[in-house]
């Protein structure tokens, strides 16, 4: 560490002892200022707030003004301007249109789905409205199948581009009809037999080669030690899986996310149409729903509310996308595109008196190397949520410490375990965390603290003392 950041520290942490709480405004507090040391991080890499919700001044502030990237914390914003502009109630749609006359089951025609960025269309979901069409009488399709997209209108999406893992799920992109994130679940289930590779949902053109074998021995890292080998084609994909898996492990999910959106939904479609009965021999194409036709089958999505609440539990970004977009869309004449949300957010903001110059949006998921938000604002962002109609929401979106979602392994056996509602971020150098938590005297704070430094993996400890020192004081 250079000897300039040893002496601001060892100053930092002098006027920390000698300075009571209640004066502790734009000084880094001790024990987090000795964790920051401890990882080699300067405190110009740190941006830290807290403040009471009921009072005025802040508990706490330090390098507030910096724009910084808060990775997935960047999601705080788009929930909340999802819950003021689209209402916690809101619903996505998916329409089924049929393109020709349907006679004794027959449909001779195509058969047309429109997408309204529905980000929960899950393959349980998809079954359900597949369902409809069969309760309806269609029985055998004898044309295409028809996705109308332009719902969105986004440019391709490269899943290799952020860090070169296209089969992660986090690196799936936005579709006016994403199906069930666009993301196969492989659960592998040992035993003394051999190994079962059990595909949800089944696709159709995705072919499996299974040669994972059952061995002794603990479970390690066991996803290391299986090579995939993925051969996509035009319409379709061979996986082959070859490896050892210890029997000690268990049932273990694996997720993968695999072909285009349109090939995945026909992929998805073929097998369950065929499941319920149906017959089918088409192709996929995009394509448009007839102006003024009549809906044949609609699903609705859950309410915003409990969409939310998936998308900051579990940090998902492919969700966050779908948000993000559906502001445009909805906001504006359709297509909803990532500029446009971008302008409507800084309104809203605006609107709200919150003017925020140095924010910087992409995708509003946070899963980027340009989106920034000054801590600062990221607290009067906190603020003004917990101000409004929609704070309960708002709040329970969050994970809770140390019970769940990305927050379920925080601080265990800690007195602050369920006190705080805390929304995390992680990056190869950001690692950040926001929310609100409940002090040992039952007070509601609001805070911020995010990292940006190489060596930002290693403020777990920052982190935890940083939430410890709220708690307790006084």
């Amino acid at each position: 560490m250079h000897i300039a950041n040893r002496l601001l520290i060892a100053a930092i942490l002098a006027l920390s002892a000698l300075s009571p709480p209640t004066h502790a405004r734009d000084l880094l507090p001790a024990p987090v200022a000795q964790a920051l040391s401890r990882a080699g991080i300067p405190s110009e890499n740190v941006g830290l707030a807290a403040q009471r919700v009921e009072e005025k001044r802040p508990l706490v502030t330090f390098n507030t003004q910096k724009a910084m990237n808060p990775a997935s914390v960047m999601k705080l914003v788009t929930t909340f301007a999802a819950l003021d502009i689209l209402g916690p109630t809101y619903n996505w749609r998916t329409e089924v249109y049929l393109g020709g006359p349907l006679r004794d089951g027959v449909l001779d025609g195509d058969v047309i789905f429109k997408g309204y960025g529905d980000p929960k269309l899950t393959y349980e979901q998809f079954w359900l409205l597949l369902q409809q069409l069969r309760g309806r009488g269609l029985k055998e399709i004898r044309g295409d199948l028809v996705l109308d997209r332009s719902w969105f209108d986004i440019p391709p999406h490269d899943p290799a581009a952020f860090d070169m893992e296209p089969l992660r799920p986090y690196n799936v992109g936005a579709d006016a009809l994403l199906l069930n994130f666009k993301t196969q679940r492989y659960r592998l289930v040992p035993s003394a037999q051999g190994m079962q590779l059990l595909p949800e949902p089944p696709i159709a053109s995705v072919q499996i080669d299974n040669r994972l074998r059952v061995t002794q021995g603990a479970c390690n890292d066991w996803r290391n030690d299986i090579q995939l080998l993925v051969a996509e084609s035009a319409d379709g994909a061979q996986l082959r899986f070859d490896g050892p898996y210890p029997l000690s492990c268990g049932e273990r999910n694996w997720n993968i996310a695999l072909l285009s959106h349109s090939n995945f939904v026909l992929g998805a479609f073929k097998s369950l149409w065929r499941d319920a009965g149906g017959v089918f021999n088409g192709t996929v194409r995009d394509g448009m729903a007839p102006p003024g036709a009549a809906v044949f089958a609609v699903h609705q999505s859950p309410s915003a509310a409990e969409v939310l609440r998936d998308m900051n539990k579990y940090s998902n970004n492919t969700i966050a996308r779908q948000v993000f977009l559906t502001l445009s869309a909805e906001v504006l004449q359709p297509p909803g595109r990532y500029e446009t949300s971008g302008k409507i957010v800084r309104d809203w903001l605006k609107q709200r008196e919150l003017d925020m110059p140095e924010l910087a949006l992409e995708n509003g998921a946070g899963l980027s190397r340009i989106e920034r938000i000054s801590t600062a604002n990221m607290q009067s962002l906190l603020l003004a949520a917990y101000r409004s109609a929609v704070m309960p929401e708002f709040i329970a979106s969050l994970p809770i410490i140390g019970r769940d979602g990305t927050a379920s392994r925080k601080l265990k056996e800690d007195p602050i375990v369920g006190q705080a509602h805390i929304k995390t971020g992680s990056l190869s150098d950001v690692r950040s965390m926001a929310g609100f938590m409940l002090d040992r005297e039952g007070r509601r704070i609001a805070f911020t603290f995010i990292v940006n430094h190489p060596n930002a993996a290693a403020t777990q400890s920052a982190q935890d003392a940083f939430l410890r020192w709220l708690y307790d004081l006084n």
